[in-house]
């Protein structure tokens, strides 16, 4: 994901710190017209979640662009600190370390992700699943020691996992694990969530037009002034200078992208990404980038994996389930299918180029 005119570049892959060229998604920011002098654009970046995390937004002065940038970044920390499965000492941690067999009261925020993902995971038969923590920290020592995880490995990590082993009480807000050594994973919900949660932040200082990009994850408030929406390219895959023949104008919405392009590892000559799937445990080539645009940023980014394991003809009906939502596949030889409401979103009718 790239950001022109204003110098903005975040990587969609989901641990990267210094890798600015995303796969799947431009954002043109343009600048202010003339007769909208109230308002100022106020740019900011800083590390969080794994990723840079970038926000944009339009203030009247310095002052309280300081005040909302604060608020932002501070409730991404903090979400941070709950939904982390690299931080030893988050809730999410430490839930799995003390729910085995019995419930435990979580975060209103953890809670949140928590029930989203499982709704999911009951929509896909599993196949968006946040409990194959185990097989997933197989696979990330796999990338860096470019060696295949052992089936003996693999099928211990797997027997720890299964959707159906995490169970919630939405009344008493409490989840509970069924066997010692499950770990939960929410890199397929996590980033969107906490790209939403910025945006409340700012909207609760009245700072309505704003946009947080969180890795592959985007989420914006109201256009920026005198615009129709925030400007959205599309389908850049590893063409990174080709023109782009999906040119969204978005506003109070989502964007994520999930994809293989950056975040992978060939092992004896095959390609292996970093997304798993839940029936084999093995890391799958997909072989296409999919974007998801939803009203938040927790479903746009959920659906994204989801769609990307499930295939266009299997993932793209699910989205019939979240209304709002529409998404575009893109397959690495090139080929383009569009859910039925995508042709519905606002859209330039001239390519972009990067």
């Amino acid at each position: 994901m790239r950001c022109t005119n204003t110098g903005i570049t975040a990587s969609n892959t989901t641990n990267s710190r210094t890798k600015l060229r995303g796969l799947g998604a431009l954002l043109v920011c343009l600048g202010v017209p003339c007769g909208a002098a109230t308002l100022q654009p106020f740019e900011a970046v800083e590390p969080h979640m794994g990723s840079l995390v970038r926000i944009k937004l339009y203030a009247p002065d310095a002052t309280r662009a300081k005040a909302g940038f604060e608020a932002a970044f501070g409730r991404i920390a903090a979400l941070d600190q709950k939904l982390s499965d690299y931080r030893d000492d988050s809730e999410l941690n430490r839930l799995c370390a003390a729910a085995v067999g019995h419930p435990v009261k979580v975060s209103e925020d953890l809670f949140r992700v928590l029930w989203a993902s499982q709704k999911l995971a009951e929509q896909t038969d599993g196949t968006f699943d946040i409990t194959l923590g185990p097989v997933i920290r197989l696979w990330r020592q796999a990338r860096l020691d470019r060696i295949h995880p052992s089936p003996d490995a693999l099928q211990e990590a797997r027997s720890r996992c299964g959707f159906r082993k995490l169970h919630l009480d939405r009344g008493n807000r409490t989840a509970r694990l069924d066997q010692a050594g499950m770990r939960l994973d929410l890199g397929g919900i996590a980033k969107g969530y906490a790209a939403g949660e910025a945006l409340e932040a700012l909207n609760r200082l009245g700072i309505t037009r704003a946009l947080v990009a969180a890795s592959g994850d985007l989420a914006f408030s109201h256009a920026p002034p005198g615009r129709r929406g925030w400007t959205i390219g599309l389908d850049s895959l590893d063409r990174p200078d080709a023109p782009f023949s999906r040119v969204l104008e978005l506003s109070d919405a989502a964007v994520s992208t999930s994809g293989d392009t950056e975040q992978y590892v060939e092992i004896g000559g095959k390609r292996y990404s970093h997304i798993i799937d839940s029936a084999t445990g093995e890391a799958v080539d997909g072989k296409l980038t999919v974007s998801v645009v939803a009203r938040r940023g927790m479903t746009a980014d959920s659906l994204a994996t989801a769609v990307y394991l499930l295939g266009a003809a299997r993932g793209l009906p699910l989205l019939k389930k979240y209304p709002g939502a529409a998404a575009i596949v893109v397959a690495r030889d090139g080929a383009i299918i569009e859910s039925p409401g995508f042709s519905r979103l606002p859209q330039r009718r001239k390519p972009v180029a990067p």
